[in-house]
């Protein structure tokens, strides 16, 4: 049994009997893992238990907690849906995640336009569009969309439709655009077009088809012979991509097929997409924190993960074996489908079960291939850092690399970010970031210096912590074998200061990257080193700098919409930090905690009716 503190005793011994979700914390404050629970003082108590029979990856998970956080729901399901959130926002170690923490990629029809558009987005928002998606390549996204085009000659450009414009783009004259513009078609019609796209994105091809051949006789009867010729062109070719989806099932069902492969600890999910008893694509996914986990689990995990983040949900989804909560889950993807059925279905013969040993076969095969792809990275990674090691003088390769930035607005709201790439991959685990505050208005070069006091100081409480026995941050316990500033000559002179009052300055390596020319400033050296355009090392550099600027400003902008969240609810009588914790823990965003119930609302600890009208009455 693992010793328990006094802390997380009186957590445990306090812990309510409802259900909700609860957030496991390590000794740095970060959440490690979310789970959730029809009883949740059953549930987290369970894991401290002498006789539980927990697994390698758990029994590591329960001896790094060092504090547990509890929201309580009204129901399985609304404990369902918040565990799916939190996961998502918070990406915990210990949880089965999709792998890729960026938003996948959708077709958008801005259906609520008069002329909708076709576009690319990685955010489905509630705009009375219509998304199709997600898809796990930018590229195929684009590959689809110029088919689509040559079928439905969609707008791109931006004018305001009148339909009398003097002339059309170029587009119209090359056939890629239906020409609105001009009046060559109505809004009716190019409406029309558009729901066909949107009809042939979800498979149903033969209603198109009998439409546009009814309307191609009555071109012609009418001899209407131009309309006629390009009404049978459009056919053709609708029937030429059609020709290339494999019939599946006489049936004509909508249904997404889900298989899986496991090797070394990751998982490859494999999604084929059935509709109208066509094929009309698949899509993988990978999985990370798989390890030690059951298959049932795995793929619980996976079918909410991808719904919650899909565009539609078919009549049924095919699996290679029955998953756990599987109810639970058909429940909430009921709410998700408006109040239709979907079943999960493990097929033992016929079709069905053909489609799912194919499906499987194709994770089998995509996992492999993947895996030699990242060997041949590993390769390209140590020839990266062969090359920093040459070029920048060093030892030896620099195993850890660290790279700083800063981001804010006019001054405000200012954030450093630290990430860390080891072997040449970036190690997010380890990723940082400091909210400065001894600077004012706009100082990188002071908020760079702030940053790496704090870094450093951080580094030598490590030290005392180890040589005491203590829990120490791995992300500070370590030296980095090469330290980076995005930046020139300023702020590397800033670091090299930093580095010298800790004594560290022949101890760390240090480089400043500089964005305008690619240049690496080193201490002591008047010119700048410019690798070779096409080199390893400066496109492990140049990676590392815009992960180090990305993690910057995604960290600002975050303290900038906490800090005015905070400032109007700290202007409600009553609401303290505790509860403002409370409040952002359950909800996450001020639209969401306006747009709550009040009855919703006073389920938060310490919030009342009372509070909560005043909340309401201070946010509308």
């Amino acid at each position: 049994m693992v010793p328990i503190s006094e802390h997380l005793q009186g957590i445990l011994d306090n812990l309510p009997t409802k259900p909700g979700c609860y957030l496991m914390k390590d000794a740095s404050g970060e959440i490690i893992y979310v789970g959730k629970a029809i009883n949740l003082r059953n549930r987290v108590r369970s894991y401290f238990h002498s006789s539980a029979d927990h697994n390698g990856k758990t029994r590591q998970m329960v001896r790094r907690i060092a504090d547990i956080d509890t929201i309580v729901v009204g129901s399985e399901l609304e404990a369902l849906i918040l565990e799916m959130n939190l996961i998502k926002k918070h990406r915990p170690h210990y949880n089965v995640r999709l792998k890729d923490d960026k938003r996948y990629p959708y077709i958008k029809v801005h259906w609520a336009d008069p002329f909708p558009k076709v576009t690319v987005t990685r955010q489905m928002v509630n705009d009375g569009s219509r998304y199709f998606g997600p898809y796990t390549s930018v590229w195929a996204v684009h590959q689809t969309l110029d088919v689509l085009r040559r079928i439905f000659p969609y707008l791109t450009c931006d004018r305001v439709i009148t339909g009398k414009d003097p002339r059309p783009c170029l587009y119209y004259d090359i056939k890629l655009c239906s020409g609105p513009c001009i009046g060559a078609i109505q809004q009716a019609g190019y409406r029309q077009m558009i729901s066909d796209l949107c009809e042939f994105l979800e498979g149903r091809t033969e209603p198109i088809v009998d439409r546009l051949r009814r309307e191609m006789e009555q071109a012609a009867e009418e001899l209407r012979f131009e309309r006629a010729a390009a009404l049978r062109d459009q056919i053709n070719a609708i029937e030429r991509v059609v020709e290339r989806q494999k019939v599946i099932s006489p049936e004509q069902l909508d249904s997404d097929v889900v298989a899986m492969a496991r090797v070394d600890g990751e998982a490859c999910v494999q999604v084929f997409f059935i509709r109208s008893g066509k094929m009309i694509g698949r899509e993988y996914f990978i999985l990370e924190g798989t390890e030690d986990e059951e298959n049932e689990e795995v793929l619980s995990e996976f079918i909410k993960q991808f719904y919650s983040e899909s565009a539609s949900v078919p009549a049924q989804v095919l699996l290679p074996q029955e998953i756990e909560e599987a109810q639970i889950i058909k429940q909430w993807l009921h709410t998700e489908r408006g109040g239709k059925k979907v079943d999960f279905i493990v097929p033992h013969q016929g079709t069905e079960a053909e489609l799912v040993e194919m499906a499987t076969e194709n994770a089998v095969e995509t996992l492999r291939t993947l895996k030699a792809q990242w060997e041949a990275d590993t390769n390209r990674q140590s020839e990266a850092l062969s090359e920093l090691q040459q070029a920048l003088g060093l030892a030896e390769p620099p195993n850890r690399i660290e790279c700083y930035d800063i981001s804010n607005t006019q001054g405000t709201a200012a954030v450093a970010s630290m990430v860390v790439f080891e072997q040449g991959v970036p190690s997010k685990k380890l990723y940082r970031r400091f909210n400065i505050r001894s600077v004012e208005g706009p100082n990188d070069f002071a908020s760079m210096e702030e940053a790496l006091t704090r870094r450093f100081n951080r580094w030598l409480s490590a030290q005392e912590e180890k040589r005491v026995g203590a829990r120490v941050d791995p992300s500070f316990a370590v030296l980095p074998d090469l330290l980076i500033v995005d930046g020139g000559k300023g702020q590397l002179s800033r670091a090299v200061a930093v580095l010298e009052r800790f004594g560290l300055s022949g101890q760390v390596p240090i480089a400043g990257l500089a964005k305008q020319q690619e240049e690496i400033f080193l201490p002591g050296r008047s010119s700048s080193i410019l690798l070779p355009r096409h080199s390893q090392g400066l496109y492990l550099l140049q990676r590392i700098r815009d992960e180090a600027h990305r993690f910057a400003i995604t960290a600002h902008r975050k303290r900038r919409t906490k800090e005015g969240l905070v400032s109007r609810l700290s202007q409600v009588p009553g609401i303290g930090p505790v509860k403002r914790r409370a409040l952002l823990t359950r909800f996450g965003s001020i639209e969401a905690i306006r747009d709550a119930s009040v009855e919703a609302l006073t389920e938060v600890p310490g919030i009342t009716p009372e509070l909560a009208m005043a909340l309401k009455t201070q946010l509308e």
